[in-house]
């Protein structure tokens, strides 16, 4: 079976896909700075929702997320952007946990594996 990557660089490819198995990587915002973990968070999911779209995938295929977050606090703030954007009775695996970020402007990454 191939494995096919995307938007590759020397570290990290954004998308990997093997058989009908979609990996993103870890995903934060565009604009981090300064913005609450809400609004990083629905940049994160409209970011999401590109890269499984490229990969001939969506939200109601996810099979996993890992989200990460510097501040556990931010947890009903991201639940919140997170409820209104996996469709009903689509719920993946979930873990959050609280971690720090490789720089301080992320609040929040989220890590994504789909079904193609």
């Amino acid at each position: 079976m191939t494995i096919e990557r995307k938007h590759t660089r020397d570290r990290m490819s954004q998308i990997v896909i093997h058989g009908d198995t979609v990996y993103l990587a870890g995903q934060v915002a565009m604009d981090a700075a300064g913005q609450p973990a809400g609004a990083q968070m629905r940049n994160i999911l409209e970011i999401i929702d590109g890269l499984l779209d490229e990969a001939g995938s969506g939200n109601a295929k996810i099979l996993s997320a890992t989200i990460w977050l510097s501040d556990i606090r931010d947890f009903d703030a991201i639940n919140e952007a997170w409820d209104a954007w996996i469709p009903q009775g689509h719920a993946p695996a979930r873990a959050c946990v609280e971690a720090k970020l490789a720089m301080t402007k992320y609040t929040v990454e989220v890590g994504i594996i789909a079904a193609r």
